[in-house]
């Protein structure tokens, strides 16, 4: 078993999933039980998000280009004459390459801007990874039950808000129980269905938006599907068909309006 000290140096390649299968497995079940490693993880996790996010620059004032070239020995800046241009507007080389590399810059960092994953997409990502280490390292429950009654207390003193615990079995999902997890830099609350041999994660945690209809995505061949209602967003993440995921979402939907 490692220390204390160690789960805390693991936490940052935790949070950038740059680690092993065991020592996931290992961070995991500290995770659980450790309340001040809960509390480094969100912080970590909020920091790395905001690094991602928030680009910083730097705007050149707009005498840059002037100081520069007076500060350069130069005896007669060769000029280039522009047609039908006023002379006033004629450049020098200095200002033409200032010119060129600002135009560079600026489409550059566009590219960057363009390609940047949204909001919504990193979050589809995040769920998925968990999802997925939730099936690699053996970890679907921290409480195993098919009884809604079992599950739904177990989360009381874990999170701040009591998630919606409801059994679809007799419509062909299978509760298997619950756990703790972390997703957009806060805990949520884990509840693991389950279709014929498909495991469902669905996640669960408090909205701060108006209520949405489900939209499906996907991802590296597993299929997401989100909605919000009652001050709640949920998340379902599986590899079961897309059909059978939105169908889940569906009875689900109307079950906690009953």
């Amino acid at each position: 078993m490692m220390e204390h000290s160690e789960i805390m140096e693991l936490l940052p390649a935790y949070v950038d999933q740059e680690l092993g299968i065991a020592e996931t497995l290992t961070v995991q079940r500290h995770l659980d039980t450790c309340p001040e490693c809960q509390r480094e993880y969100v912080e970590q996790l909020a920091l790395s998000k905001r690094i991602r996010t928030e680009t910083a620059y730097f705007k050149a004032p707009p005498d840059l280009a002037t100081r520069i070239a007076d500060a350069l020995p130069q005896d007669k800046p060769h000029r280039i004459s522009l047609p039908g241009f006023p002379a006033r507007w004629n450049l020098g080389w200095l200002q033409v390459g200032t010119a060129m590399a600002t135009l560079l810059v600026a489409v550059w960092s566009a590219g960057l801007y363009l390609n940047l994953p949204t909001a919504e997409e990193r979050l589809t990502e995040e769920a998925i990874s968990n999802h997925v280490r939730s099936l690699q390292a053996d970890h679907l429950t921290d409480v195993a039950s098919t009884d809604q009654h079992t599950v739904k207390p177990w989360f009381n003193g874990k999170l701040n808000f009591s998630p919606t615990v409801i059994d679809l079995a007799p419509q062909g999902f299978v509760l298997e129980g619950g756990r703790l997890d972390y997703l957009d830099g806060h805990p949520v609350a884990a509840l693991i269905y389950r279709r014929q041999k498909h495991p469902i994660n669905l996640y669960i945690w408090p909205a701060s938006g108006k209520d949405a209809g489900p939209q499906a995505g996907s991802s590296r061949g597993y299929h997401v599907v989100r909605w919000t209602a009652d001050e709640m967003n949920y998340w379902a993440v599986s590899d079961v068909a897309e059909n059978e995921l939105l169908k889940f979402s569906g009875i689900l939907r109307l079950a906690t309006h009953q």
